[in-house]
């Protein structure tokens, strides 16, 4: 038999197990029925289809304009189907709220009168061309870029509901993405390195617009402009350069030609008769060139013979 102290002991300490465990299933269902963080961030940057739940005075909005659009049938028709183009998609609100998962179209579409309102958003591909943009470069050069963007809508419902102007919006992002980006390298990159920086701008541009529903294709820089000084030193410098590189030439260019006649010269010695042949040569082309002046060279023989 066991003493009523380990008897008291052992219920205490089977009680303390047992409120753990009940902690413990607790903790476990509340961090099932939470979702996953990435989960409740993609439902947060979503919009959400409105599912019925509109209230009672929703309802009989509702049935009032369903009513208003039967009794003026013949002429209400007219105001509740519309034409959606094929490039074009329609974000449909009911009660200020969207109504479905996606946009409508294309096709027709029909809307209740008083209660449900439309947004068309264009799928097409979209290209606005960047202003002029006064950027100082990592080298303290002053330049002015433009350039071009090429950009479509894939998702017509976050174009709507994510932001109020989403072509204005990428316009002024693109404007801020090119100076920033650009104010980074140096006037020689930018002058050699166009596509990498436009890739680069590409993919910035891209990443910042996923969430508003609009996918950059294509970011091209179009100009980049100099100040006349700027331009001026640069021409004295690659003149400047060119000028070098033809003295340098030309001096190799007379090295090998004195290289050429030291070896003539040697020849030359070797055989006496060579240097006659060679009178005659130029007597031949000096005749064809200038018949009026004929030169006869003295010999080196006689000249020999009135030196000794």
């Amino acid at each position: 038999m066991s003493c009523p102290i380990c008897i008291i002991k052992n219920t205490t300490q089977t009680k303390r197990n047992r409120s753990e465990t009940c902690w413990n299933d607790t903790m476990d269902m509340n961090m099932e029925s939470q979702p996953p963080a990435h989960k409740r961030q993609e439902k947060e940057e979503n919009v959400d289809a409105m599912k019925g739940n509109i209230g009672a005075c929703g309802w009989i909005i509702l049935i009032l304009s369903a009513l208003f659009a039967a009794v003026t049938f013949p002429i209400s028709i007219w105001f509740c189907v519309k034409i959606i183009q094929e490039y074009e998609r329609a974000v449909l609100f009911r009660l200020g709220r969207i109504i479905s998962g996606k946009a409508k179209g294309p096709g027709l579409i029909f809307i209740l009168p008083c209660t449900d309102t439309f947004i068309k958003v264009d799928l097409r591909v979209i290209s606005f061309a960047i202003p002029p943009q006064e950027i100082l470069t990592k080298d303290s050069v002053t330049t002015t870029v433009d350039g071009v963007v090429y950009y479509k809508v894939y998702n017509a419902i976050k174009s709507v509901a994510n932001v109020n102007n989403v072509h204005l919006a990428t316009a002024q992002l693109a404007q801020t993405t090119l100076r920033n980006i650009l104010g980074t390298q140096t006037l020689s990159s930018i002058l050699s390195n166009r596509e990498e920086i436009a890739h680069n701008i590409q993919s910035i541009l891209d990443n910042a617009t996923h969430q508003w529903g609009v996918s950059v294709e294509r970011v091209e820089m179009r100009d980049v402009r100099l100040p006349v000084q700027m331009q001026r030193a640069m021409a004295a410098e690659a003149e400047a350069v060119r000028e070098a590189r033809a003295k340098i030439v030309a001096a190799e260019g007379e090295m090998n030609a004195s290289r050429a006649l030291k070896e003539a010269s040697m020849v030359i010695c070797e055989s006496p008769a060579a240097l006659q042949l060679r009178y005659l040569q130029t007597l031949n082309t000096i005749a064809t060139e200038n018949n009026s002046t004929i030169i006869f060279p003295i010999p080196i023989d006689l000249l020999q013979g009135l030196r000794k």
